[in-house]
């Protein structure tokens, strides 16, 4: 037996190596982003041949190269942030029709409460959506077990298989017992290859009735699996019976509040879809349900639409639990109905530290130039974007109007634009321009907006840790080869000493009639610091 402290994220990677993984793409965004690195990090330092661990432009690519890897019969891993899935769904959800041939996981870490992230998204959507199975595990051992075993799940069926993480499972720790690493599967091709992959209207059709015909394998799989366990106590307390539904990390908060075991029926639910066996067992032995689950009401929903009425479902729809922000376990023990002592308070004293850029950053003599430029025009507004930069929102620069999504700075500035706003202006980073910046910047150029696009490029992607960004010396490159003019191209250092040169640089571009692109590269002040102390 091997057993080792890991984070939930890192059990996942241990697990999708052992597993014998041959491929992990990804693009970084938290809390995932650990999964990725410590498959490359046991890469550099176990010298495991043919493992490949990639950064991908963007979600979209990285599940798709994970496609091409699976085509050819190896087992492959694709992992992202909740809203990265968004960014997927258009492969996600192909995908689910194609199937698959090497045994791929499709990690989706959620952000209840929304600690690094736009929004409070649920993926479990997703997978009900695309009609897949789905983990959810309630500790760190499941998540590592869900992995190991999930790939033989997911080739036997011949579907991907989607895991569901939140943060407090990524980035929590546990004892794990790891097993026995397995070889790399072979390269191996499929005789129906052609038929398959081809999601032209007549093979879509079959393949979703061959989708459709797999529910039903799906479902077994879900209500013979060890990870949905119900328990009855065979004493169950006097009065009207309150059953528990306990999704994924729930049953773990359910735990804490009964350490010496539950009194009440208990159905644990780690593995979708919905184990129909189990559920209707629980209904019968109960007069009403609680749904404990991390994030939307989806479980809750769909208790609803099986069990009819007549059976009261309790949960985060009708306000025993309330409908934002994460699951923990005093906000399971209100919803039981059990007092709730926290022996702990903030002191008054205590203030709240929002983030704020690093001292030294260039994003910072980016925003000290903008502001002052722009104040000469009271209309002048800013688009942001999705990174470190996001930052120059908050005091003292206030420099930023919106930040949405991946790359729409600059579709909004075009938007903006075109209504008659003047000057528009977007501010984006280097690893989100090649995400999903680019495509904005071609629509401009084809229209020829009156916008100022400058690329904050600091040479990483530092929000999520310094991991290579695929911009990285390719900038101008790729914006004279989208069609920007050489005359409306600039790069500038962003120093103090040149604050004055970027300042009129500025200026004199938001007066152009087209577009115009600026540059300020400086190297992640973070990034730097960490290339000199490994130098040391």
């Amino acid at each position: 037996m091997n057993k080792q402290l890991f984070l939930g994220d890192e059990a996942i990677a241990q697990a999708a190596i052992d597993a014998g993984l041959s491929g992990v793409y990804s693009y970084p965004g938290t809390p995932s982003t650990e999964i990725t690195e410590y498959i490359q990090n046991a890469v550099k330092k176990e010298h495991i041949p043919f493992l490949h661990a990639v950064w991908c432009s963007n979600e979209k690519t990285a599940l798709e190269t994970a496609l091409g890897m699976s085509y050819a019969g190896k087992r492959t891993l694709s992992c992202m942030k909740h809203v990265g899935l968004n960014v997927a769904a258009d492969a996600f959800m192909n995908i689910a029709m194609s199937g698959i041939n090497g045994g791929m996981i499709i990690v989706t870490a959620d952000d209840p409460s929304m600690h690094s992230s736009q929004n409070e998204q649920d993926n479990r959507v997703y997978g009900n959506f695309a009609m897949i199975p789905v983990f959810e595990p309630s500790n760190q051992q499941e998540a590592y077990d869900m992995v190991y075993e999930g790939y033989d799940l997911s080739e036997k069926l011949g579907y991907p298989v989607l895991l569901r993480i939140t943060t407090r499972m990524a980035h929590s720790r546990a004892g794990i017992v790891t097993r026995d690493r397995k070889p790399q599967n072979p390269v191996r091709l499929e005789k129906e290859t052609k038929s398959k992959y081809i999601l032209l209207p007549a093979n879509a059709r079959n393949r979703f009735k061959r989708l459709l015909e797999a529910q039903s394998a799906f479902l077994e799989a879900s209500e013979r699996s060890k990870y949905n366990c119900l328990s009855i106590s065979p004493s169950p307390p006097e009065g009207g019976l309150l059953g528990i539904v306990a999704c994924g990390l729930a049953f773990n908060y359910l735990q804490e509040n009964f350490p010496n075991g539950f009194e009440n029926p208990v159905l644990k639910i780690s593995q979708y879809p919905l184990p129909k066996k189990q559920l209707l067992q629980l209904a019968e032995a109960c007069d009403e349900i609680l749904v404990l689950e991390d994030g939307f009401p989806v479980v809750e929903e769909q208790l609803k639409g099986y069990l009819g009425i007549g059976l009261k479902v309790h949960g985060r729809l009708d306000g025993t639990l309330q409908r934002d922000g994460e699951l923990t376990p005093d906000k399971v023990r209100k919803a039981l109905g059990m007092e709730v002592i926290s022996p702990y308070s903030v002191p008054e004293i205590v203030a709240a530290r929002p983030p704020a850029l690093c001292a030294g950053c260039g994003h910072r003599d980016v925003y000290d130039a903008l502001n002052e430029a722009l104040k000469e025009y009271g209309d002048a507004k800013v688009f942001s974007d999705i990174g470190c930069y996001t930052l120059g929102a908050l005091p003292p620069w206030q420099a930023i109007d919106s930040c949405i999504d991946m790359g729409a700075s600059i579709t909004m500035a075009r938007g903006a634009a075109d209504a008659g706003i003047f000057p528009s202006v977007a501010v984006i980073g280097d690893s989100t321009f090649t995400h999903s910046g680019m495509t904005g910047l071609l629509d401009c150029v084809n229209s020829n907006a009156n916008v100022l696009i400058i690329i904050s490029d600091n040479e990483t992607t530092g929000m999520t840790g310094g991991q290579d960004s695929a911009a990285t010396g390719r900038i101008h490159a790729i914006c004279k080869g989208i069609g920007v003019h050489p005359d409306h191209l600039h790069a500038i250092v962003p120093l103090k000493k040149n604050h004055g040169e970027i300042k009129a640089l500025i200026q004199k571009e938001i007066e152009y009639q087209g577009v115009s692109v600026i540059v300020p590269c400086r190297e992640c002040i973070q990034t730097h610091a960490r290339k000199v102390r490994q130098k040391s």
